[in-house]
């Protein structure tokens, strides 16, 4: 029998490196002649990046660029394969590299991660996902095209840097100095919000406040990302409110797709084909995932979900280990998971079994196994 491993981790105590090494001891300990093969996960947030690298044997780039408020700061994005790169913005434009009190959307960018992507084109790689989530940015993504090559021009023709107070300076947008690598290469942006970019739904109303907008500065960001949806349209003849998830990152989505030609994918159904994950299932028997609290969310675009489905396509079985459980979970049980095993063993505070992490998800692991070996659906 042969088991595969494929879990995302649970945030800040359990790697999902470190979940396959348990599950493959345990495994071993249940089915002693099993075979047990293990892949890292992510669904296009927080470890994207990492759980890519691991699983491909790629490399991590570090370069220096400017973070949110233009600072210049160090980030890093994944290659393999000799012409993948794959970039998390939050790791050049994202909300926890601003202090609480620097918060303001008017004075964030993401020209940093342009030069992400500028790096990465430079360095010859031609197909570029792009994870979008967790940014403190609502430029419309005027910062990352501009690190590419885009000029921005107010009515004087003086070139804007990009900050979210810029959005309502544009006048013109001078294209020709992009980069030329952009004609060449494939672009996936890996978002798994259907926003709008403006309106009662879109970047600024729906995501501005936790940026640090106060009613004042939302009501002018969203007059002024108005006008600057306007002037996309007057220069692409393409009204971005009809693509949905044109309003994710403060509109970088929306960037992304007009002037690169990006494609929308889920997160974790770009990271699965990255992964190669459906070619890791030949010889299958079960499937193993999981995530640290599991509830209704985890239907929509989270690695449980996407990994259930890729299994129940090929009639592969699929059970998660999870940390918790919250309202709803039972709906993953439509998506490909047949049954889902907790680690925690009775009420305990979080801090509690994020301490004993490694303990209690051993003892779910065997558990699960032992229950695998007493159903006698898998045979030692």
């Amino acid at each position: 029998m042969k088991f595969l491993f494929a879990s995302d981790s649970f945030k800040g105590s359990l790697s999902s490196e470190k979940i396959v090494e348990i599950l493959t001891e345990s495994a071993k300990s249940v089915f002693p002649d099993c075979m047990c093969a293990g892949v890292s996960v992510a669904d296009g947030g927080e470890g994207t990046v990492d759980a890519v690298v691991s699983a491909m044997n790629g490399t991590i780039r570090t370069v220096t660029v400017h973070g949110p408020l233009m600072e210049e700061t160090t980030a890093s994005y994944g290659v393999f394969g000799g012409s993948h790169a794959v970039i998390e913005m939050a790791a050049a434009s994202g909300l926890p590299m601003v202090p609480a009190e620097k918060r303001n959307p008017l004075h964030t960018t993401t020209y940093g991660t342009g030069e992400l992507i500028k790096d990465a084109l430079d360095q010859g790689y031609r197909n570029i996902s792009i994870a979008i989530g967790g940014s403190a940015t609502n430029d419309g993504g005027m910062g990352a095209m501009s690190a590419l090559g885009i000029r921005f021009l107010d009515k004087d023709g003086n070139a804007l840097t990009g900050f979210g107070e810029d959005l309502g300076k544009v006048d013109t947008i001078d294209v020709r100095g992009l980069h030329p690598g952009v004609r060449e290469t494939e672009f996936t942006v890996m978002c798994d919000v259907t926003n709008p970019l403006t309106g009662p739904d879109g970047a600024t109303n729906t995501f501005g406040k936790q940026k640090g907008g106060t009613p004042e500065i939302l009501e002018k960001l969203e007059m002024d990302m108005e006008a600057y949806r306007k002037k996309l349209l007057d220069l692409t003849g393409i009204d971005v409110n009809g693509i949905p998830g044109s309003g994710a990152a403060g509109g970088l989505g929306a960037a992304l797709k007009v002037f690169l030609q990006g494609s929308m994918k889920s997160g974790i159904e770009t990271v699965l084909d990255l992964i190669e994950f459906d070619f890791l299932l030949e010889g299958v028997d079960l499937v193993i995932t999981g995530e640290g609290r599991m509830d209704w969310q985890s239907a929509f675009g989270k690695v449980p979900s996407g990994i259930g489905m890729r299994c129940k396509a090929k009639g592969i079985p699929a059970i998660a280990i999870v940390g918790g459980l919250g309202d709803g979970a039972e709906e993953i049980y439509e998506f490909g998971i047949e049954s889902i095993m907790t680690t925690i063993q009775g009420a305990m505070e979080v801090e509690e079994a994020m301490e004993r992490a490694v303990e209690l998800y051993r003892s779910a692991a065997d558990r699960t196994f032992r229950m695998l070996k007493a159903g006698g659906r898998l045979r030692s």
